[in-house]
């Protein structure tokens, strides 16, 4: 973007209905005093050579359209800041996410991932191609590491799509047998007495809010956590965004016995519908997203939408970190 240009922000998005009007009308007003506009990305082929035409782009679909990540990667070298880092998204996964926050501290439920039911058809399942394959699986031995009721789930993803409780071999089989081409994992069921969900804006902004996974609704009670258990809950979801960072995102923690434990948080193109998160928390987040962009637009540098697992487990080249979760 030339320095003469007004800056823009640019929303990349699936089928939502609510959320892109409502946040492009108030990116707008928010922005009008730094002359910030807001509108849908469009795109129609990606020069290499292309300068870049937003300050911010917000990304709530590239997961499912290769191209739309590609053009992003390339928006990133050009100068423009994506929520969220598109090269880290790429590569992320939940079965990683949950080893790095166990060593970090939080509690997480004891998780196995699994070799895949079902492979490409170049795949030789005889010979070769699986040589490195332990077979048979033992899968009692897993279970016994879980636990039993356990869950089975991809380790990518969002969402609730191919989640599967289990209570004995038989039942994992079965499961197991029906979630080709998925790679999962399984993972101790934690028989939870309190669900939240927590909206995340820039990493360190956290709105904790009461969820019930059964009926899959948000419920608005602002005292369904103790403060202790609050406090926790937002200290965890904000060490989750800063070791992975990221900036829009949903972090689900099973609380048990006053414990939460952090079981799902690669959300990062939560749900924002109104009809979905109540008109209470749809304004909220309106509000916030549209903050966090235009702050980005004015303020943002790459750095600060980059991972710091490493930094933070003392094993990368800026290792140092205090353990405190600092402005962001």
């Amino acid at each position: 973007m030339s320095a003469t240009a007004r800056p823009k922000v640019g929303l990349m998005c699936g089928r939502e209905y609510s959320f892109p009007p409502a946040f492009i009308e108030r990116v707008g007003e928010l922005g009008k005093p730094h002359g910030i506009t807001a509108e849908m990305v469009q795109l129609g082929g990606t020069k290499m050579d292309q300068p870049p035409e937003y300050a911010v782009i917000v990304d709530r679909i590239s997961h499912e359209v290769e191209y739309y990540r590609g053009a992003l990667k390339h928006a990133v070298l050009q100068g423009t800041y994506v929520i969220n880092n598109p090269f880290w998204w790429t590569a992320d996964d939940k079965f990683f996410n949950y080893s790095v926050m166990a060593k970090l501290g939080l509690a997480i439920p004891r998780t196995v991932l699994l070799p895949q039911k079902g492979y490409p058809a170049d795949i030789d399942l005889t010979s070769e191609s699986l040589r490195n394959l332990i077979y048979p699986i033992d899968w009692d031995g897993l279970l016994d590491y879980v636990g039993r009721p356990a869950i089975l789930k991809p380790y990518s993803g969002g969402g609730w799509k191919h989640v599967y409780k289990v209570h004995d071999r038989r039942e994992l089989l079965d499961a197991y047998d029906r979630t080709e081409p998925y790679c999962m994992t399984l993972q101790q069921f934690i028989d939870f007495d309190l669900y939240v969900r927590c909206f995340t804006f820039g990493k360190t902004d956290i709105t904790p809010v009461a969820y019930d996974p059964r009926e899959r609704r948000y419920l608005v009670d602002h005292e369904y956590l103790s403060a202790e258990v609050g406090e926790r809950v937002v200290r965890d979801a904000q060490t989750i965004n800063l070791a992975l960072g990221y900036e829009m995102n949903t972090i689900e923690f099973a609380i048990q016995n006053g414990v939460p434990y952090a079981i799902d948080y690669l959300n990062c193109a939560p749900d924002f519908e109104r009809d979905r998160i109540t008109d209470f928390y749809f304004t909220h987040v309106v509000e916030k997203m549209s903050a966090l962009v235009i702050d980005r637009a004015i303020n943002g540098t790459p750095s600060q939408c980059w991972p710091r697992w490493e930094e933070m487990l003392g094993i990368g080249p800026a290792s140092g970190f205090t353990g405190a979760p600092g402005k962001t």
